[in-house]
């Protein structure tokens, strides 16, 4: 299993698992993992990750893309 890093819109997709960083947790870095709900950034890439919505509600930045 490899990972892709979180900063191009095109690698992620709704129902990706993958690694944010939660706007409290940024300082610390601690990764939540989940699966994506929505994709909120609307730019092709962002420099700290682009801004999705997890299944469980949390919102944060991708870190990285869980891919088989």
């Amino acid at each position: 299993m490899t990972a892709l890093t979180g900063t191009e819109r095109k690698n992620i997709s709704v129902g990706a698992a993958v690694s944010i960083v939660l706007k409290q947790d940024q300082r610390s870095g601690k990764l939540t993992h989940g699966i994506v709900k929505d994709i909120l950034t609307k730019s092709a890439v962002h420099t700290h990750g682009i801004k999705v919505r997890l299944e469980t509600g949390e919102v944060g930045r991708v870190k990285h893309i869980e891919t088989d």
